[in-house]
């Protein structure tokens, strides 16, 4: 079964094709970051226009990569939700109708089960049961999965999830929108133990977050800095460094124990923190420590793409689940609701 995925769920337009013998034969991204950062943030409306525009040239620039056309294509798989309810209904509008047209099924597919499946593009994919960390801009989630569509959420961010919290904390200090990857960056260059940080609800058992007390923590250190007179680059290196490993810590000990918890050895990791280089080392260390393994996408697949929705709608498809004509999306859709395989 050959599959187009379309993924318009916030600022990224992607579209990629998966056959289900073949693997992914071609995936295209158009990210929106140099549109939103003069605004500092996500756009709803801008959005939305964007992926208008962008969509059916990067369903032919894949075309053309897999050397296929139309007529090969199966069914088509778009994300439903969760996201900007604006941006969603370019995907599922344009998928609805171009299914119409070409008489095939189509099919919405959870965002997040598209980032929790991603890593079953990899060439040494997990294998059912695992824990499965989901951080993402919007969403952080501790969930035992023992198969596609068998979700059981174990913990989750009360507040700001850890994508946010990266974000967030950036713009309070000054930098550059988007604020997660600058974090990283500073970073890489900031001086160990100078600063040390809370790790949030680590003290207490449980496997829920909170990051947006941390968020404060930080601003606070940052304008005592600022207000000593000792803003240098390498003050804002140090907090910026402080702040990833207490993110880090705080989401290497949960994970821990989930593991612990569920009997489980594998972990997974997905969403665009994932492409954290100091999360992903954390935790490789911490599953080694414990005799297991972790498994996570390449940074291409860790933040949105099509080739996730691609992938996890051919799954669904190929067990016989396809959508009516109807254009509906959900800007919020527990994972747990949907159906298993």
């Amino acid at each position: 079964m050959l599959v187009l995925g379309l993924e318009t769920s916030c600022d990224e337009t992607g579209v990629a094709l998966y056959d289900s013998e073949r693997g992914l034969l071609a995936d295209a991204l158009f990210s929106q970051i140099d549109l939103h950062r003069a605004y500092g943030g996500v756009v709803p409306e801008l959005a939305s226009r964007d992926h208008v525009k962008r969509m059916l040239p990067l369903i032919r620039q894949v075309l053309d990569e897999a050397g296929c056309v139309a007529t090969d294509i199966d069914a088509i798989a778009y994300t439903a939700g969760p996201g900007l309810v604006g941006a969603l209904l370019v995907g599922a509008s344009c998928a609805q109708a171009l299914a119409f047209a070409w008489d095939i099924p189509a099919i919405g597919v959870h965002h997040m089960e598209g980032h929790l499946l991603a890593p079953m593009l990899e060439p040494t994919p997990p294998t059912f049961p695992f824990v499965a960390l989901l951080v993402s801009g919007g969403h952080t989630q501790l969930v035992r999965v023992d198969g596609i569509g068998q979700y059981q959420l174990l913990g989750e961010s009360l507040d700001d999830a850890a994508g946010e919290a990266f974000d967030k904390t950036a713009k309070l200090m000054g930098l550059r929108y988007p604020g997660g990857p600058e974090i990283a960056r500073l970073a890489e260059l900031g001086i160990p133990g100078r600063f040390v940080f809370p790790r949030p609800m680590t003290d207490r058992p449980g496997l829920d977050f909170s990051f947006s007390g941390l968020k404060t923590f930080t601003l606070n250190t940052w304008q005592q800095c600022q207000n000593s007179g000792d803003d240098s680059e390498q003050s804002r290196r140090d907090v910026a460094l402080a702040f990833q490993q207490a993110v880090v810590e705080t989401l290497t000990i949960k994970c821990r124990r989930a593991l612990k918890q569920t009997g489980l050895n594998s972990l997974v990791i997905a969403g665009g923190v994932s492409a954290n280089r100091a999360l992903r080392t954390s935790l490789e260390d911490m599953t080694a420590a414990l005799k297991g393994n972790v498994f996570y996408a390449r940074p291409a697949f860790c933040t949105d793409n099509g080739a996730m929705i691609a992938y996890a709608g051919c799954q669904r498809l190929l067990a016989g689940q396809h959508e009516d004509l109807a254009i509906t999306v959900q800007a919020r859709w527990p994972m747990e609701q949907l159906p298993a395989l």
